[in-house]
């Protein structure tokens, strides 16, 4: 598997993953589905989250991931795929108050966004539990439990 990542950091949060991690994670989440993939994983702070999910999305908040996925013509040919933008602040927040470690959240967050890219979605019930046992089935690859259980009762 080829996967060129651009990985840009534009936070301020220092205690991020690896970039070994965030290829891992890219490269478990692409296998069954790409041979050869070109993204960017670019990491923010809440400001610039915020302003691309109100420009993008319509909400004015910050979030966990933004999937942009190119819109190529297959007759091109092209690997790219298109650009992650991860909120390092709001995946810290969000592994706390699920409490699971941050590690976990990173690998979920890039694995969600990378699925995104690769068109899966969660818009309805159906396509939302399809997107679910893909990521969990990736997550438990990768040694992480899934994030979609209900951990309150253990």
């Amino acid at each position: 598997m080829t996967v060129a990542i651009d990985y840009q950091n534009a936070t301020e949060v220092t205690d991020l993953p690896a970039k070994k991690e965030f290829r891992r994670w890219t490269e478990m989440a692409l296998a069954g589905y790409r041979q050869h993939a070109e993204l960017t994983i670019r990491l923010v702070d809440e400001s610039e989250s915020r302003r691309l999910n109100r420009e993008f999305r319509g909400q004015d908040k910050p979030t966990n991931v933004l999937s942009f996925p190119v819109d190529i013509p297959i007759i091109v040919g092209s690997d790219l795929l298109g650009d992650l933008v991860i909120c390092a602040p709001v995946v810290q927040r969000e592994a706390a108050a699920q409490g699971k470690s941050e590690r976990a959240h990173w690998a979920h967050m890039v694995v969600h966004g990378v699925l995104h890219l690769l068109g899966l979605d969660h818009r309805t019930d159906l396509e939302a539990a399809a997107m679910e046992r893909v990521e969990a089935a990736t997550l438990l690859k990768l040694g992480f439990s899934d994030p979609y259980l209900d951990n309150s009762a253990l």
